[in-house]
């Protein structure tokens, strides 16, 4: 009963509509109406700048992080691991879940990449580690948030399974579950960049300038 109510908690939290309290509140817009209609960081960096962008995906991937430590709350789960990680990844579940379908926004929220990473930073802050530094590796070579969080999602799995050889079966499976997620909530970006129409954030913008006068020296 007591893990029941903590993932309604965790869903709850997950449901707090960050870049749509921001942009009605701040912008007086709906960010759904705009750009990919999309209630994510990476449609917020479009429309509303880099600085706000950068407010929600960290607000959006505190929400899973929190969700993630309500497990805590219970004292059994001290002295049972496998208990602990099993109900911190129901908890994130249900956190992104949350992002995704939100109840404060008429269940219209964002694709949940924010969150799906903060839920592995809440269980293991290492291997969040290396999959930020994947997506700014590739944010910073292409400026494309969608291309670095799908490629980010895919080197998940990679270090869960080969690098860190983490013994849980059923991380291992929400590893490939997770990559196979953000594909699936990304077709229509994935559609975008094989046709060269996807947007860029705008990020380093200087640096493109200064290529752009370099070719026309």
């Amino acid at each position: 009963m007591n893990e029941i109510l903590l993932i309604v908690l965790a869903y709850l939290i997950g449901s707090i509509p960050t870049s749509v309290w921001v942009s009605k509140s701040y912008f007086g817009i709906d960010i759904r109406d705009y750009g990919s209609g999309n209630a994510g960081a990476t449609n917020t960096y479009r429309i509303l700048g880099s600085k706000w962008g950068t407010f929600v995906m960290v607000v959006d991937m505190l929400k899973a992080v929190i969700a993630v430590k309500l497990a805590f709350m219970l004292p059994e789960v001290y002295d049972n691991e496998l208990y602990l990680i099993n109900l911190q990844l129901g908890l994130g579940l249900a956190a992104v879940v949350g992002h995704i379908f939100p109840i404060w926004a008429n269940f219209k929220g964002g694709k949940g990449v924010a969150s799906l990473f903060g839920m592995v930073l809440g269980i293991q802050p290492n291997v969040a580690l290396c999959c930020v530094g994947v997506f700014i590796l590739v944010l910073y070579l292409t400026r494309w948030v969608s291309l670095s969080s799908i490629l980010a999602s895919i080197a998940f799995p990679i270090f869960i399974l080969y690098i860190f050889n983490e013994p849980e079966y059923f991380y291992r499976v929400f590893a490939i579950i997770v990559a196979l997620m953000v594909l699936f909530t990304h077709q229509k970006n994935i559609g975008r960049l094989i046709k060269g129409g996807e947007s860029k954030v705008p990020i380093l913008k200087y640096r493109d300038r200064r290529k752009q006068r370099r070719r026309h020296e």
